[in-house]
């Protein structure tokens, strides 16, 4: 039999031909947010950037289109897909021209069998969101899933993809490209470690719109709006924040910080451990005799106002034989601070901070008939050990059947601890770290809008707020190229106890979020004062909070008609009292709460209103009013102003357009005073033949008319008048005030 031999000189060309290929392939990259799976942007250019020899000119081609770009002497480079309807999947492929075609000007042509360099599969076109900002982006379907069980167990859509970046920061200036990560289809399991709030904005949008979805999330629990800004904003607009940045960029500094403030923590747990009685005596155990321990209440401050160190708490409950040896699951509610859980001397979970729900499994055989008892261990480094009221504590059996935890636990100092000394560094609110990290490296990756729910941590300190809101979209939309790109606000729901009317902490950056959404072009604001728990600083309700984010993004995107929170548009004192005037009719005529009204010295006092079609009317508690609010406080738990729309009046203090007013005897004349304008509207229930303005002393006063029912009083001077109407039925007068 003849065999075919290639010579050796074809097999070495053979050999270089492939070793060349795979040189340019592991030469060629794209930026890491390019990946198979992933969502492109419709209706807009879509930039494509990677890295490559200096100099190599690299083509890229998808849904019959092309692009090229060479690269620069770092080796970068980016080149543009033009805009694209909805669709796919489809395919990307990237290649290095070829010097040939270089030669004969056909830089973006692809030569006849041209192998890519790299190739992504698998990609569709439609709408891509960033959700960005702190923990309640975080919060997963895992944390909400008890809320929207059936729905989510039952849904699932390959056209949403999801793409979660690793939380990474660095104080050293931007980052080339993000972390590791992956597009994932938004099936259960995948969604599972996902953020809620994604979740449900990209399953309303498809809704929608029936085009692709793709969401992604960069947010990190605990930072500060400033981590998420450039260092030369912060220079120009934010210069102590910009001074943090440049004293902790100093790597040895903030690593022996940090390596510092790690070694007293190991020290503080290992000498509270090696000193807490309840460990060297097994408090854990089912045969522990808690017969002496102090009987209490979880819920009130059982270790006093200010605890550090480790408390144990124990509980007993009874079984019947139905329910023993039942797999279980154990919900604690939420603990303050750490708790490490034990039943009937087993350790089932634990959890190492104060925010998570605390649902822990019980595996078969572990329940008993009869007694059964579970211990906890609580661990705080500042407060006081407790139990957060109003969560569910109870187990709940695999046969669906519930029993309801005592209300009242055994308790046990475990040793009380001097506080451990920190340096108090946090990372997460380092100036420009996520920025750097998590911001900058992903721009400019095409994007539908950005949903930005932040806040939370910037309460402590909100002098800043709104200027650093500000400074956050400018300097992103910059970065992503788009001067118009939608942003959605989010603003803080309520939180904290109802009866804490102070400090105003909250209330200040809500006004701040209300204020960048009424001044910066092309942002609206998602109104969440409804949506909160005066126990949980993470709310589980973010599919309501998704759908009313995508309520805004439609009206920046698609039909300006869409209607929102409602907005108070002018007040005024009549008559009646105080009456505000909304954009939007009101969903009913009340009584409604959480309203309070100040005269000029700024103390404010509970005010009764109620809805009358467009307007709200308060009964003033003062003479003389200055000042409206609504929901000022951390957590106004009673509003409730809605618009016909479902959406919530949001937060607001103002100052009352008018000043002046109020009837004499039983009077149907109604007036209000424009201080602006100098004028005065008045209106009567019957004709009026003539109206005369008077002083105090009944001495006429000249004015001028507008109109039949308008007063012009420029050149009047300041003072209490008598504004009298004289109808049919005898004379109506009203008290003006002009200031």
């Amino acid at each position: 039999m003849k065999r075919n031999i290639l010579p050796l000189s074809a097999i070495v060309l053979l050999c270089c031909l492939l070793l060349s290929a795979a040189s340019l392939r592991a030469e060629v990259t794209l930026a890491r947010v390019f990946q198979s799976g992933m969502v492109l942007q419709r209706g807009k250019p879509v930039p494509v950037w990677g890295t490559a020899e200096p100099g190599q000119t690299v083509v890229v081609t998808f849904n019959k289109t092309s692009s090229y770009a060479r690269a620069d002497t770092q080796g970068r480079w980016e080149l543009s897909l033009p805009p694209m309807k909805a669709g796919g999947p489809y395919t990307l492929r990237a290649y290095v021209q070829t010097d040939e075609n270089l030669r004969k000007g056909r830089a973006g042509k692809i030569a006849r069998g041209a192998v890519p360099v790299v190739e992504l599969g698998d990609i569709l076109v439609g709408d891509v969101w960033l959700c960005s900002g702190q923990s309640n982006v975080d919060v997963t379907i895992e944390r909400v899933y008890p809320q929207y069980a059936a729905d989510i167990d039952s849904y699932s859509n390959s056209r949403i993809r999801l793409l979660r970046l690793p939380p990474d920061l660095t104080l050293q200036g931007p980052r080339a490209d993000i972390a590791e990560t992956a597009w994932r289809p938004l099936d259960k399991e995948n969604a599972w470690s996902f953020s809620a709030l994604g979740y449900f904005l990209g399953q309303k949008m498809i809704e929608e719109t029936g085009v692709p979805q793709g969401v992604i999330v960069n947010s990190v629990g605990g930072s500060s709006i400033q981590a998420w800004l450039p260092a030369d904003v912060l220079e120009k607009y934010l210069p102590y924040d910009y001074r943090r940045l440049q004293y902790f960029r100093d790597d040895a500094l903030l690593g022996t910080l940090l390596k510092t403030d790690g070694q007293a923590e190991r020290r503080w747990q290992q000498l509270m451990d090696d000193t807490d009685v309840g460990l060297a005596e097994d408090f854990h155990s089912f045969a522990c005799d808690d017969s002496q321990w102090r009987l209490v209440s979880p819920f009130d401050s059982f270790a006093g106002e200010s605890f550090l160190g480790s408390y144990w708490l124990r509980c007993h409950f009874t079984l019947d034989a139905a329910h023993a040896g039942m797999p279980a699951r154990l919900l604690l509610g939420t603990l303050y601070d750490a708790d490490v859980t034990f039943v009937n001397g087993q350790r089932v979970g634990n959890t190492t901070y104060q925010y998570p729900p605390r649902r822990y499994d019980l595996p078969e055989r572990l329940l008993r008939e009869g007694d059964n008892v579970i211990a906890v261990r609580l661990v705080t480094h500042s407060g006081t050990p407790h139990f957060i009221p109003e969560k569910p504590y109870k187990l709940v059996f695999t046969d669906g059947s519930e029993t309801l935890l005592p209300l009242s636990w055994l308790v046990h100092e475990g040793v009380a601890m001097p506080p451990c000394p920190a340096s108090g560094v946090t990372l997460r609110t380092l100036p420009s770290g996520y920025y750097n990290a998590m911001a900058h490296p992903l721009a400019p990756y095409a994007l539908a809008g950005v949903l930005w729910y932040q806040g939370e941590t910037n309460t402590v300190d909100d002098a800043d707020y709104r200027q650093a809101l500000v400074c956050l979209i400018d300097s992103w939309r910059q970065r992503w190229g788009d001067e118009t790109l939608p942003f959605v606000i989010v603003q803080l729901a309520n939180y904290e106890d109802p009866a804490a009317r102070t400090p105003y902490d909250w209330p200040r950056i809500r006004e701040a979020q209300q204020q960048v959404a009424d001044s910066v072009p092309h942002t609206a604001l998602t109104v969440t004062i409804d949506l909160g728990e005066g126990n949980d600083i993470h709310p589980l309700r973010k599919r309501e909070v998704a759908e009313r984010a995508a309520q805004a993004f439609r009206r920046l995107l698609w039909d300006k008609k869409t209607t929102l929170s409602p907005r108070v548009l002018r007040s005024e004192v009549t008559a009646e009292g105080i009456v505000l005037e909304l954009d939007a009719p009101l969903a009913s005529a009340g009584p409604f709460h959480e309203w309070e009204v100040a005269a000029s010295d700024g103390i404010f006092m509970p005010a009764e209103a109620r809805g009358e079609g467009r307007h709200i009317i308060l009964t003033s508690p003062v003479t003389r009013p200055a000042k409206v609010r609504y929901a000022w406080c951390n957590n106004p738990s009673k509003a409730d102003v809605y618009a016909v729309n479902g959406f919530p009046l949001p937060p607001l203090e103002l100052a009352i357009e008018k000043n002046c007013l109020t009837a004499i005897g039983e009077s149907q004349l109604s007036v209000s005073l424009n201080p602006t304008r100098d004028t005065i509207r008045w209106k009567a229930d019957e004709r009026v033949d003539r109206l005369n303005l008077y002083d105090t002393q009944g001495a006429s006063v000249r004015y001028g008319t507008l109109g039949d029912d308008t007063i012009d009083l420029s050149g009047v001077a300041s003072g209490t008048y008598i504004l009298t109407a004289y109808t049919p039925s005898g004379a109506i007068a009203a008290r003006v005030i002009k200031e």
